[in-house]
């Protein structure tokens, strides 16, 4: 159990609250996990709003509500259901996104496997009432009970992802800015697109387990569009992304620590203006 005095409110002196932030192991360890997730997300998230695959990373936003949902009734770490039931719905939405199917075909493709991933959910949590009592954050997000276990294991796979995009950062860019060019010259462009879904799956498990099932789009989609916003070269779009996302989670798990409300909110809030000021910065110049 935590003391109640953890959560004491901002105080004036900033330095005695920046210590505070490290005073308490669940802390640091969501500082820990918080960093990896942003690094991934900044990275993952520059190449999701660049193929405009926004939606995708929505619905399976709502398939990490339905793995975690399945975890907690299975009685299996939610971990698991989180990256488990996201590979899949990554897999489903590959096949959804076939090689000749139309924007509009695939978009309501899409939008059908994220209807059935949310009833399932809501299914899960009908059936074991435990989960109940922790259905607010998996939906918005917590930065408590994040263990040590928890924090390898997001920076195994925010490592991973990194290097698998880096890799094959080249030609991925390629096919996303024009596929059927790239496709002529040669560039496996199914492929790749079934590989970033994959990735991006793994990408919306880990945030999830931050901002919640349903605010993943405040690391995800935000600080790279407010990148792209800024710049459109490409190295220095996904550097300043991954900036911004991570100055997000600091302040969010913050702003968090000092208050009653959820870090999805301040996450989401944060990005939200910092998006607002930079569209608005762009139409005043």
């Amino acid at each position: 159990m935590l003391d109640a005095s953890v959560f004491t409110g901002v105080s004036w002196n900033p330095v005695e609250d920046v210590r505070a932030l490290f005073a308490y192991p669940f802390m640091v360890h969501a500082l820990e996990a918080g960093t990896a997730v942003a690094v991934m997300a900044g990275v993952i998230g520059w190449f999701m709003v660049l193929r405009r695959q926004t939606f995708a990373g929505h619905t399976l936003s709502v398939t990490a509500f339905t793995g975690a949902s399945a975890a907690g009734l299975a009685g299996v770490p939610v971990t698991v259901g989180y990256f488990g039931v996201c590979g899949l719905g990554a897999l489903a939405l590959a096949a959804a996104s076939g090689p000749r199917r139309s924007l509009s075909s695939e978009s309501a493709a899409t939008g059908s496997v994220g209807a059935l991933a949310l009833a399932l959910g809501f299914l899960f949590v009908s059936l074991y009432h435990g989960i109940l009592n922790g259905l607010d954050s998996l939906l918005f997000g917590t930065f408590l009970g994040i263990t040590s276990g928890q924090v390898a294991t997001l920076v195994a796979v925010a490592a991973v992802s990194v290097v698998v995009v880096g890799i094959a950062a080249r030609p991925l860019l390629f096919a996303s800015v024009d596929p059927d060019v790239a496709e002529a010259r040669g560039v496996p462009v199914r492929l790749l697109g079934l590989a970033f879904l994959l990735v991006l799956g793994l990408s919306v498990a880990e945030t999830s387990q931050i901002t919640g099932a349903l605010l993943v789009f405040a690391l995800l989609v935000t600080p790279a569009a407010t990148a792209q916003q800024i710049t459109a070269r490409p190295l220095a779009g996904v550097v300043l992304s991954v900036a911004i996302a991570l100055v997000v989670t600091w302040v969010g798990l913050a702003l968090a620590y000092f208050s009653i409300y959820p870090v999805g909110f301040y996450v989401t809030t944060i990005s939200f203006a910092l998006y607002a000021l930079t569209r608005l910065m762009r139409a005043l110049t």
